[in-house]
C-alpha cells in the first residue's frame, strides 16, 4: 500500500491523481446540482463568487512592504475581509472551484511585477512535510497561474523544494521565531523536472516564488535562500495576500472597517 492506502501494485501515481481529479470534479458538480451555491466573499447567492466579488479580485496587484532578507515581492491583494475569506475558503476548505480565479489573479500579479518571461520559472513554496510532490494547494495555484500567464510570461512550473525535515507551524510566532523556525528547513529536490515534462536547471535559471499569504516573509526567505544555493537567479515572489495591509473592501460582517491585522512582532 502506498501513502494514500490505494494499492502499490498495477496503480501508477499518475494514474490515481488523474482518477481523484476526476472523482473530485463529478462531486463538485453534483454538489452544484443539489445544495445552493453561495458566494466564498460574501455569502450572496450566486456562487462560487458572486459579481462584485469578482470585481474586487480584479483590482491591481502591489508591490509588497520590503522585509529584511526576503526577496522582492508583489500581492495580488490583501488578507482581510472578502479576500481573505475567499482565500480561506480555498486553502482551508478546500474549494477548488476558486483555484483558477486565485491563480488568474496571481498571472496579473505576475505580468504587473514586470519579472514575467519565457525563461522564468514558478517554484511554490511546498505543502506540508510527507505530502507529495506537486500536491499541496499552493502548487496548485503556482499551476493556474502558469497556465494564465502563458508561455510568454513563463516557462512554466515546478515542485523544485521539499522539506529537509518536519517544521513547526507559523502560527502565533514573531517574526524572529518565524525565521528560526524556517531557518535551513528547505533543500532542492533531486531530479525535479516541469510540472509538464523535461528536468529543471536550476543554474543561472530566473526563478519567482509562489506563496498563499506573506507576513514575516520567513518562508519566502528560506526558499530564495535554498534555491540560490543551486544556483537561481531569484528575482522575486508573488503571493496571494499580504497580510498587514488594508485590504480592498475589508469590512466586517456589520459593515464596519476592519482594521489589518499585523504579526506578533518579538
Amino acid at each position: 500500500m502506498d501513502h494514500d492506502g490505494a494499492p502499490s501494485r498495477g496503480w501508477s501515481p499518475g494514474l490515481l491523481s488523474g482518477l481523484r481529479g476526476h472523482l473530485s470534479a463529478l462531486l463538485t458538480a453534483l454538489l452544484d446540482l443539489l445544495l445552493p451555491q453561495r458566494c466564498a466573499g460574501c455569502s450572496a447567492p450566486h456562487g462560487p463568487l458572486c459579481p462584485d466579488c469578482r470585481t474586487l479580485l480584479a483590482h491591481g496587484p502591489r508591490p509588497c512592504v520590503p522585509r529584511p532578507g526576503c526577496p522582492p515581492t508583489w500581492a495580488a491583494g490583501g488578507h482581510a475581509g472578502r479576500e481573505r475569506r475567499v482565500l480561506l475558503a480555498y486553502k482551508e476548505h478546500g474549494d477548488g472551484r476558486l483555484a483558477g480565479v486565485l491563480g488568474e489573479r496571481l498571472a496579473r500579479t505576475l505580468r504587473a511585477s514586470g519579472w514575467s518571461g519565457p525563461d522564468v520559472l514558478l517554484v511554490p513554496v511546498p505543502g506540508r512535510w510527507g505530502t507529495r510532490a506537486g500536491s499541496g494547494r499552493v502548487a496548485r495555484l503556482a499551476r493556474e497561474c502558469a497556465r494564465g500567464a502563458g508561455p510568454s510570461g513563463t516557462a512554466g512550473t515546478a515542485p523544485v523544494l521539499r522539506y529537509r525535515h518536519p517544521a513547526g507551524r507559523q502560527v502565533g510566532l514573531g517574526r524572529a521565531r518565524r525565521l528560526t523556525n524556517r531557518a535551513g528547513v528547505f533543500v532542492i529536490r533531486p531530479h525535479a523536472t516541469f510540472e509538464h515534462g523535461g528536468r529543471v536547471e536550476l543554474v543561472d535559471r530566473p526563478v519567482v516564488v509562489v506563496d498563499d499569504v506573506l507576513t514575516t516573509g520567513a518562508t519566502l526567505t528560506e526558499a530564495a535562500r535554498a534555491l540560490r544555493a543551486e544556483g537561481a537567479r531569484v528575482v522575486g515572489a508573488v503571493v496571494s495576500a499580504e497580510r498587514g495591509r488594508a485590504s480592498e473592501g475589508a469590512t466586517s460582517g456589520t459593515g464596519n472597517v476592519r482594521r489589518p491585522r499585523f504579526y506578533k512582532r518579538p
